[in-house]
């Protein structure tokens, strides 16, 4: 076991062995999980964002009268779980159903994400809008223009490819484009500080390693949480609300040894 950001990082879970799935959502309510969103303090979920209905984990917007706050803040928001992981495989099922937030930023139509090797929630400050993380990027077709999912978007971190520093914020998986409501299977394969690899319902679609602290896109931090150059082993796991309506069937995890 390691600590990372100051957690105690789990790389299998008591009772659970390689190749048995954890369920992380249990179909019935948000229980071991927190929400943190934009302007709020954590554990305030604001407008119901995140919900539960007819067993589906949905972030809706129906609340929202514009999606920033009087203080002019874009109110993003996370699902944090409560217990941080190192080495796991995770898997989401999702589909975009729904409109988007009034006042939502064009570049967040049919946008949402799993972020993975996150600061822990109680870190983030009440304005910050990203956690420090790597964002495994989920988007939505929108009827015209070539849109992969499952892609590396990088919030206050960097990674390497190919021997190479990436410090470009987002970067394409190879998936093809999924448009309209149909539900798609993302798997996050991590391997604590060394390869994490997409795959889309079963075919992998991009690889990278060596996550660690740097570069931008991330507001209003505690900078004694960002550490430039530290390199990731582990972290929060959360679920993105990014202004557009999303819902989870599934999301499970597997512990790697």
């Amino acid at each position: 076991m390691k600590r990372v950001f100051g957690m105690l990082l789990l790389s299998a879970c008591a009772g659970a062995a390689d190749g048995e799935w954890i369920q992380l959502f249990n179909g019935k309510n948000l229980d071991g999980w927190t929400p943190k969103i934009t302007g709020h303090a954590a554990g305030v979920n604001f407008a119901n964002t995140f919900r539960v209905e007819n067993g589906v984990l949905k972030v809706a917007y129906d609340g929202y009268k514009d999606f920033k706050n009087e203080a002019g803040f874009e109110q993003f928001g996370h699902l944090f779980y409560k217990t941080p992981y190192s080495k796991y495989v995770i898997a989401v099922e999702y589909r975009f159903a729904g409109p988007q937030a009034p006042g939502g930023p064009a570049w967040a139509l049919r946008n949402s994400g799993i972020m993975i090797h996150g600061q822990p929630v109680e870190t983030m400050r009440r304005d910050q809008n990203f956690p420090i993380s790597i964002e495994v990027q989920l988007l939505g077709g929108n009827g015209t223009d070539p849109r992969t999912t499952a892609n590396l978007c990088t919030p206050g971190t960097n990674v390497v490819m190919k021997d190479e520093l990436i410090t470009k914020h987002c970067t394409n998986s190879s998936s093809k484009t999924f448009a309209g409501d149909q539900w798609v299977r993302v798997e996050v394969e991590v391997n604590g500080g060394g390869v994490i690899r997409h795959r889309v319902n079963g075919e992998l679609v991009l690889e990278y390693e060596k996550p660690q602290m740097g570069g931008g896109n991330v507001k209003e931090y505690d900078p004694a949480v960002y550490r430039e150059g530290e390199m990731l082993t582990g972290g929060s796991i959360s679920l993105q609300s990014e202004s557009h309506s999303i819902e989870f069937r599934k999301v499970e995890l597997k512990p790697l040894r």
